[in-house]
């Protein structure tokens, strides 16, 4: 979801708009890297042993929630691809254009999607003709390991035809890169009734990013129902989409900056007081509230380059660890599940609860960030540049998300 054009830095500029300006926002771009590790963080702590457990207790109430990163993604998603695309796609509907959108965006996901999934179908394989048939991924629900399963991974179609996440996809945080696609899909489609409400006064479409959010806000601590996947990607990408509506348009004064910046600040505060309130729980039951607060972030961050957190988060590092987020988001937990599995398996040197184990699932943390930017130079980089070629009028020539 991060554009590449840097053309435009996140700076204070002279009275002009979003809609104008383009180019990439860099503050959205670094909030990325703390959805992403929000759920490396939670995945993390489910790291077998008691010793890991004890140290995480003080810092679970914010890592518990830690799913929630994936419906911040999503609004993230919905914000940047209307930004990037809704003017083009948005006035009718055309193959071309909506040929190139689904190219621009296969470019994007597919290529890191597919590599990590066969690596690790791999690994999955070892694990079966070694004798783990029974306990192949760390999943409720086990992953078939069939060429069925493997084919419709390879089209990023494997939940749309199922109830529940578990055991959908051979890597478990996959499920949700299957619910983007069929966003994506549907776009060209839904961005023509998107186009049209532009039209609808910005206190109403703002009121609108948020409400569409309440039914999985209260819904937070029983978020598991059939389709509940359907109800996150349609509320979360759609809020993104109102965001974008609500503010493509509005004039950034220096007054505007200081107020967006003070409000991005106060949603941020308001999100940590909220996962304290939850006491830890791990389920979000009493979290919900912070699902509301989202669109508002992502609204107050785009609107305010420059000044506060948006500086704060449009910092080199902050926005290079945006841009690998995707890739870390994908490879994680399928190294965590190689640590995990060496961990149960090598009892006598690095079993559970053994220094060993700490210092083996610390140095899986680590290799999960240096993996992903590995992924991100020699995967994703690659495959853009060659889309580019491919397609010099691609859409994503001018911007990525």
């Amino acid at each position: 979801m991060a554009l590449t054009n840097t053309k435009h830095a996140d700076s204070p500029p002279s009275a002009t708009t979003l809609a104008a300006r383009r180019g990439e926002i860099r503050a959205l771009t670094g909030l990325r890297l703390f959805a992403a590790a929000w759920v490396v963080a939670f995945h993390f702590q489910f790291t077998p042993g008691v010793w890991l457990s004890n140290a995480l207790t003080y810092v679970r109430p914010v890592i518990g929630p830690g799913s929630l990163g994936v419906d911040l993604f999503y609004v993230l998603s919905g914000f940047v691809i209307a930004l990037t695309y809704l003017e083009r796609l948005g006035p009718r509907l055309s193959l071309r254009s909506a040929s190139a959108f689904l190219w621009a965006r296969v470019s994007r996901i597919w290529p890191v999607f597919v590599v990590l999934t066969n690596l690790f179908g791999v690994f999955l394989l070892a694990k079966y003709l070694w004798g783990a048939s029974g306990h192949l991924t760390f999943q409720t629900v086990q992953p078939e390991l069939t060429p069925g399963l493997w084919l419709l991974q390879m089209l990023m179609v494997q939940l749309w035809t199922q109830p529940y996440i578990d055991g959908s996809s051979w890597i478990g945080p996959a499920w949700s890169i299957s619910a983007e696609w069929l966003a994506y899909v549907l776009f060209p489609v839904t961005a023509l009734l998107y186009f049209r409400m532009a039209k609808f006064p910005k206190w109403l479409l703002g009121l609108l990013a948020v409400v569409i959010m309440l039914p999985m806000a209260l819904l937070t601590g029983k978020p598991y129902f059939p389709y509940s996947w359907l109800l996150r990607i349609g509320a979360g990408f759609t809020s993104g989409v109102l965001v974008y509506l609500t503010v493509r348009h509005v004039r950034l004064t220096e007054r505007l900056l200081k107020g967006a910046a003070t409000l991005a600040a106060a949603m941020l505060a308001m999100i940590f007081v909220g996962l304290l309130l939850d006491g830890g729980m791990g389920d979000g039951s009493q979290v919900g509230i912070v699902l509301l607060l989202f669109p508002i972030l992502v609204g107050a961050l785009a609107l305010s380059p420059g000044c506060g957190v948006a500086r704060l988060l449009s910092s080199e590092w902050t926005v290079q660890g945006g841009r690998i987020s995707y890739s870390l988001y994908l490879v994680h937990m399928a190294v965590f599940e190689v640590v995990w599995t060496a961990m149960l398996h090598c009892r006598a040197t690095i079993g559970v609860d053994t220094p060993q184990s700490i210092v083996l699932a610390l140095v899986g943390l680590v290799a999960a960030f240096v993996a992903a930017h590995l992924l991100w130079r020699y995967v994703e980089e690659p495959a853009r540049a060659w889309s580019r070629r491919l397609t010099s009028s691609s859409p994503d020539s001018r911007g990525r998300s």
